[in-house]
């Protein structure tokens, strides 16, 4: 995966005025998540700030990174797991890391790229994507920057599915149910196959 360095600054308050100060700096609020438990067993976060400017190419972008944080001169290596946008600014409010551990497997979106021209594109259909990534499971030094899914025989009116995809060292988690994506039938469409039927019920004649 691609590499990213951001430099944060420890959080010594939270709550809501500090968050707010905060974000008028020009400062998104972030939470690191690892290993480290609370007493009652349930993950515990360390709370950090980066600057909004230094989080644009990381979170503006289709692709997935590693991202190296510098919190003031200890780091840790992560990958972005959940982000809060403002309603109607969209603004970034919040983002969760989770800290890498090589030696266990991670979950993680990873951007899906179709490959080929579908026979359904060739007959006038259209291109219905549905999700834009998959979430698998695996080492995080054998998970790639995309998934390519052929879709070079996907005709009129069918779907590729979760469930028809496999990637060599990957456990996907995703639901196999879930549509990744499909070919719409379109007007021309429809009207060249209402032509060729006819054609071939005249040439029968």
């Amino acid at each position: 995966m691609k590499e990213i360095n951001v430099k944060g600054i420890n959080r010594a308050t939270t709550g809501k005025k500090a968050t707010k100060a905060l974000r008028k700096e020009g400062y998104v609020p972030c939470n690191l998540y690892g290993e480290a438990k609370d007493a009652d067993g349930k993950p515990s976060a360390m709370s950090f700030a980066i600057l909004a400017t230094d989080l644009r190419k990381l979170v503006y972008t289709p692709h997935i990174y590693v991202v190296n944080i510098d919190l003031e001169g200890k780091h840790h290596t992560a990958v972005m797991k959940e982000i809060q946008f403002h309603p109607t600014t969209d603004a970034i409010l919040h983002i969760d890391f989770f800290e890498i551990n090589e030696e266990k497997p991670l979950s993680i979106g990873i951007p899906v790229h179709l490959v080929g021209l579908a026979q359904g594109i060739r007959d006038g259909g259209r291109m219905n994507l549905s999700i834009r990534k998959i979430e698998v499971r695996a080492p995080f030094r054998q998970i790639p920057e995309q998934l390519d899914i052929d879709v070079t025989n996907l005709r009129i009116g069918k779907s590729i599915k979760v469930g028809q995809l496999s990637f060599e060292g990957l456990e996907i988690v995703t639901s196999k149910e879930v549509v990744v994506c499909s070919i719409k039938m379109t007007r021309a469409a429809s009207k060249n196959a209402a032509a060729e039927a006819a054609d071939e019920t005249a040439a029968a004649e």
